[in-house]
């Protein structure tokens, strides 16, 4: 994630900001830019001060304080490219659930900047109506009329439980299935790893070349699943996946070594537009020094953009502790999951050769 800053007065502003705090001007961002710009009011529409010649007009989503993303003016969208993949939302009656889309819609929002910075298709379900992308926040029913809600994916239909923008919630989730990590943001980018592995895998893709990374995904899905849960991981698992999950099956491997990928390479363009740069007093051997001044979405390799994240999240991690925090990457990269993770790599970079398949999927 970049950081932004105001065209009129030079104040240094966050992704999800609607409005400059020191000049008080509405703020928009331009996904077609890659930008958030400053406004300035022309009749009913917007003149972007970062996008001279073209006027804009907020998302319908902006009036219920959702989203910042701007539209030209000349187009015949409501919907800004990140929201008109709204299948169903909440009742927007009930403040709560009201409060709680709005989380889920930063998360949501946040995973469309790298979608869009890394260039992947983002077909809509009008667009395509077998594999087009298409969310859906629902809320649990009453316990008399059905079991709670589960996040998940299925062709392209993304469910996030609306239960899971409760930070008490999340975190008892978290702690009764044992997971180091449970975010809103962390549960969109898994479930869209599921939706790529469809649409830059299994339709026409590299299937030999993931199943050779990841294994076979033909094994029965239910029983893996079965098997996750009744027996835990498999002894060692640490060497060779990211997380516990991820042993369950070759495509919980794929989405959370996706997941992981997008959160190493959003996270290090923030740290490089920081100017971060690490030299601990006491690494004699420089292992732990690191300048992070490239940018990790047009790295030409998973190793360079490794080299930097290990010592970034040492760093991190230290800091935390010293707050009492548990640690903000709380996993290992092994080389076996660095080559999956340079698989994902090559993939959204189209550099893994697809060599045909081994058979139906």
């Amino acid at each position: 994630m970049k950081l932004f800053k105001c065209q009129a007065c030079g104040q240094i502003l966050h992704f999800e900001n609607h409005t400059c705090m020191r000049c008080g001007r509405a703020l928009g961002y331009i996904p077609e830019a890659g930008t958030l710009s400053a406004l300035e009011p022309d009749g009913d529409r917007w003149r972007a001060l970062a996008s001279e010649g073209i006027r804009f007009r907020f998302c319908a989503n902006a009036a219920h304080g959702t989203c910042n993303w701007l539209i030209a003016a000349s187009s015949p969208a409501a919907f800004c490219l990140a929201c008109r993949h709204n299948g169903v939302i909440p009742d927007l009656s009930d403040p709560a659930r009201l409060a709680a889309w709005r989380m889920i819609e930063a998360a949501k929002h946040r995973l469309f900047y790298t979608l869009v910075r890394l260039g992947l298709p983002l077909a809509t379900r009008a667009e395509d109506p077998e594999h087009g992308l298409v969310f859906e926040f629902l809320a649990d029913p009453p316990a008399e009329r059905g079991p709670k809600v589960m996040t998940g994916h299925d062709n392209g239909r993304v469910t996030i439980a609306l239960a899971e923008a409760d930070d008490s919630e999340r975190e008892r989730r978290r702690t009764e299935m044992g997971e180091p990590y449970r975010t809103l943001l962390g549960h969109f980018r898994h479930e869209i790893g599921h939706h790529f592995w469809d649409i830059l895998v299994r339709d026409g893709g590299p299937l030999d070349e993931c199943r050779r990374t990841f294994g076979d995904d033909r094994q029965d899905y239910g029983e893996a699943l079965a098997r996750h849960y009744r027996d835990g991981p498999p002894p060692g698992w640490q060497e060779t996946h990211v997380s516990a999950y991820a042993t369950t099956h070759p495509w919980e491997d794929f989405a959370e070594t996706w997941a992981h990928y997008l959160h190493i390479v959003d996270t290090l363009e923030m740290a490089e537009q920081l100017g971060v740069r690490l030299e601990p007093r006491l690494d004699e051997t420089g292992t732990l020094s690191t300048a992070v001044d490239t940018d990790p979405y047009r790295a030409a390799s998973m190793q360079e953009i490794v080299a930097a994240w290990v010592p970034v999240t040492f760093a991190l991690n230290s800091i935390n502790r010293c707050m009492g925090l548990p640690d903000l990457y709380p996993f290992v990269l092994t080389p076996p999951v660095v080559a999956k993770l340079g698989f994902v790599h090559g993939l959204v970079h189209r550099r893994v050769p697809n060599r045909g398949t081994t058979g139906s999927a």
